[in-house]
């Protein structure tokens, strides 16, 4: 089944036309990467998603639904959950009222669903009564990750969690994704090729704002001429 149906979507940020042609499919319990070159429009198109920069043409489909003109409040309420690049957490706030406020309702299973992210991360529950602002780079990465999740999530979209991160931390963040990929789908925006590797099933490669490349992770890994071309890696 597919999760996510992304159709020739078209999104303009002022007078500048970022994204001209963006198509691709995310499958039920996959982990979906979308490569490209910074500025290629990866970023936007996971906004554009969540209905922050809204597509002007094409459609956006969750679970069948058109979402495309939702406001991004009820498009999070249907499941899906987003990490932006810039690691969004409320510096004041501790571990624990970053994870209250993010949660949609107080029950049992929101309370369920903190526990088991707090296995996920250990290092979140060490800290769990430290500011956000007080915490490592990668603690507020996996925090940031934490308040997506806390909230029952089928799609979680994940932009560029590795960066900025120490070697080991990329390797926690790592493990957790491939935990998280075992019951939720992933749409993830990376430019560690290895980590994408490492977790990825399949990939879409984005240039200028078009899809221009699709297929399995496997194939990518393999080619190194396509690698060269599009991402600037051998």
């Amino acid at each position: 089944m597919t999760m996510l149906q992304v159709r020739n979507i078209e999104t303009y940020i002022q007078e500048f036309h970022i994204l001209q042609g963006v198509e691709f499919d995310v499958p039920e319990q996959e982990v979906t990467v979308l490569l490209g070159r910074n500025g290629a429009g990866k970023t936007t198109t996971m906004r554009s998603i969540m209905g922050l920069n809204p597509a002007t043409k094409g459609d956006i489909l969750f679970q069948g639904e058109s979402i495309r003109e939702l406001p991004p409040h009820v498009i999070a309420k249907k499941g899906i959950g987003y990490v932006p690049e810039d690691q969004d957490i409320f510096s004041d706030l501790t571990v624990q009222e970053n994870l209250r406020v993010a949660k949609r309702k107080e029950n049992e299973k929101t309370e369920e669903r903190e526990k088991w992210i707090l296995e996920l991360f250990p290092d979140l529950k060490i800290a769990y009564t430290r500011k956000g602002g007080n915490l490592s780079g990668g603690q507020k990465q996996m925090l940031s990750i934490a308040r997506a999740l806390v909230n029952e999530t089928p799609l979680l979209l994940i932009d560029e969690p590795s960066k900025g991160l120490a070697p080991i931390m990329v390797e926690k963040v790592m493990e957790a994704l491939n935990v998280i990929k075992q019951t939720t789908t992933v749409l993830l925006v990376e430019q560690n090729f290895r980590m994408a590797s490492k977790i990825g099933e399949r990939f879409y490669i984005l240039d200028e704002g078009r899809t221009v490349h699709h297929g399995q992770m496997r194939q990518l890994e393999e080619d190194k001429e396509l690698r060269q071309k599009y991402l600037g890696i051998a």
